[in-house]
């Protein structure tokens, strides 16, 4: 039997660590192949990103789909369990973003490359 304290550590069991809400965060956009998360994560190693999409799919968050061709391709997306993750995503980039923001007007040099979707509306639209 597992017992949580508190609620978010049920979140955390399954999404936490340093890359899988990174991998999330792409999934939920598109469907993606293993060589694009990687390309999208150049930080994560091979072994650490096809261990981490193993945990997700087994906790029912993302699909594995394996098409019948040579070479073989497989891609990624999020299930229907890993979509109902989607404000909790938005809302841990639009965090990163403006803490990002309010880091660079204090004068830190800190680069973010790729701003979320979410935040590419105009202002106040």
């Amino acid at each position: 039997m597992t017992t949580y304290n508190i609620g978010v550590e049920a979140t955390m069991a399954v999404i936490g660590g340093k890359w899988k809400a990174i991998i999330l965060c792409h999934l939920r956009h598109e469907t993606m192949r293993t060589g694009e998360l990687r390309r999208a994560i150049p930080a994560i190693t091979q072994k650490m990103l096809t261990q981490q999409l193993r945990e997700l799919e087994r906790d029912g968050i993302i699909n594995r789909h394996v098409y019948d061709q040579v070479p073989p391709r497989v891609d990624y997306c999020l299930t229907e369990r890993g979509e109902s993750l989607g404000d909790i995503l938005t809302a841990m980039c639009q965090w990163g973003e403006q803490n990002i923001d309010e880091r660079q007007a204090a004068g830190e040099p800190i680069t973010l490359i790729h701003r979320d979707d979410v935040n590419l509306q105009p202002q106040g639209a």
